[in-house]
């Protein structure tokens, strides 16, 4: 069987992590970290966000939690149970505690972050909702990209 048989990413997936990673590119543009993120409730992009954490000077600043904020503003509630969010890294155990609280109805992402990604801390108990499907590694290579040209110009400057 062929990867792409495999694959739980559609076109319109790759399409809406393309869009967090435009964000991401924004983030770096402001020398943030870049990661991105997009939610998306049946096929309307309805939130945008990438890390603010220096610009606004508060560590929970991350694309995740500004897009979550964006989307429930939009849709009037705090529930996310009909939307994806795409964010360009795995989220972390704050973003994941975040996505469980608003029972997001899927997370794709696209790099594994080995080092502060929630898996790495997820034992026996899971951070996201129950009823949340997470998908990771769809545009992992570019994602990481990003990321490590970042830290490797912060490195030589």
């Amino acid at each position: 069987m062929s990867d792409s048989a495999q694959t739980p990413f559609s076109e319109e997936d790759e399409k809406f992590m393309r869009l967090a990673l435009q964000e991401a590119e924004r983030a770096a543009e402001l020398d943030e970290v870049p990661v991105g993120a997009v939610i998306v409730i049946h096929s309307q992009v309805i939130a945008r966000a990438h890390n603010l954490c220096e610009q606004l000077r508060d560590f929970t600043a991350h694309a995740e939690m500004q897009a979550f904020t964006s989307a429930s503003e939009y849709l009037g509630g705090k529930f996310l149970d009909k939307c994806t969010l795409y964010v360009t890294l795995e989220p972390c155990p704050m973003c994941a505690g975040a996505a469980f609280w608003t029972r997001i109805g899927r997370v794709v992402y696209g790099a594994k972050d080995e080092k502060r990604g929630y898996s790495k801390f997820n034992s026996s108990l899971t951070m996201l909702h129950p009823k949340t499907t997470c998908h990771g590694g769809l545009l992992a290579d570019e994602a990481a990209a990003l990321l490590t040209n970042f830290f490797r110009a912060k490195r030589s400057s």
